[in-house]
């Protein structure tokens, strides 16, 4: 793509940038261009102008992403400062798309809203949150979403209510190319220490059965109905299996790990090797949960 296709913005925007590092894999190959929008003005005027043959994709906290080695063809918008505001109502939280599910929890708590707490236990942001209908530990995102607003692909501002974005089981019906902005959540009132003792349970939990501090990504794959992914890995022989410096996880078999020095070809190829052994073992053909974008080295 020619740079000077692409319109000025008064956010953060840079050619050929680095996206591994923004990611928790800590893979994949660099943004023909990286833009951070400054707020949501910015991120209207900036998608209005783009050519519309210019390829728009969406980052967040990139937590269940792999990056390719090859990187990202066209824009990448990456949503920060200007999108992180939490504001909490008397039974619900306003937030922008940016702030992170667990910080969210935390307000939520913090203001004696209940209902909220199984965000803690998902590694990510509110718009990526949106984007799959996000879930753990008995809740997701369509059991308490009122309304979303988005930035459509042409730059329009756009609320939409959970209805019409059509969640279903880590799936949600966004117009192509469309940007969560903000979000709220509906919550209720509750008792402060037995919101911060379901938050401090769910901690536990993920700690004690998720590689946590490990470099990885949410889930990889999405649990099949009525069967368990981990469940299904495990029985095909993957618990720790290895392709270079990629390895699923021992602690938990549901799990992508980068050992070091791991390329997006690994993860990848290793995920395939699962999916394969698992539907010759079981008939069930996986389905990755995991965003695989961009293009091969």
């Amino acid at each position: 793509m020619m740079a000077a296709a692409v319109p000025r913005a008064r956010g953060r925007l840079k050619e050929r940038e680095p996206l591994a590092p923004l990611t928790w894999f800590r893979v994949g190959g660099p943004a023909e261009f990286l833009l951070r929008p400054a707020d949501v003005e910015d991120l209207r005027a900036f998608l209005s102008d783009l050519p519309p043959e210019m390829p728009v994709t969406v980052i967040g906290a990139a937590s269940n992403l792999i990056i390719r080695d090859g990187g990202v063809n066209g824009v990448v918008i990456k949503l920060a400062r200007g999108f992180g505001e939490i504001e909490a109502e008397p039974e619900g939280i306003v937030a922008g798309a940016a702030a992170l599910d667990v910080t969210v929890a935390e307000h939520a708590s913090a203001a004696g809203l209940a209902g909220l707490e199984f965000l803690s236990g998902i590694p990510g942001a509110i718009g990526g949150a949106v984007a799959m209908n996000a879930g753990a530990y008995g809740g997701d995102i369509a059991g308490v979403l009122d309304w979303a607003e988005i930035v459509t692909r042409d730059g329009e501002l756009r609320r939409l209510d959970a209805h019409e974005l059509g969640l279903s089981y880590r799936h949600s019906r966004l117009p192509p190319g469309a940007v969560v902005v903000r979000a709220r959540l509906r919550a209720r009132p509750g008792e402060a220490a037995v919101i911060a003792a379901r938050m401090a349970e769910i901690k536990t939990r993920r700690e004690a059965t998720q590689p946590v501090r490990a470099r990885t990504g949410g889930s990889t794959f999405a649990n099949p109905e009525g069967r368990k992914a981990w469940e299904l890995v495990a029985a095909a022989g993957c618990r720790g299996l290895r392709l270079g410096n990629a390895q699923i996880s021992e602690l938990h078999c549901n799990f992508l790990l980068n050992l070091g020095g791991a390329t997006a070809a690994e993860l990848e190829g290793l995920g395939e090797e699962v999916r394969r052994r698992v539907e010759a073992a079981s008939g069930v053909r996986l389905r990755w949960e995991i965003k695989r974008i961009g293009v091969p080295a």
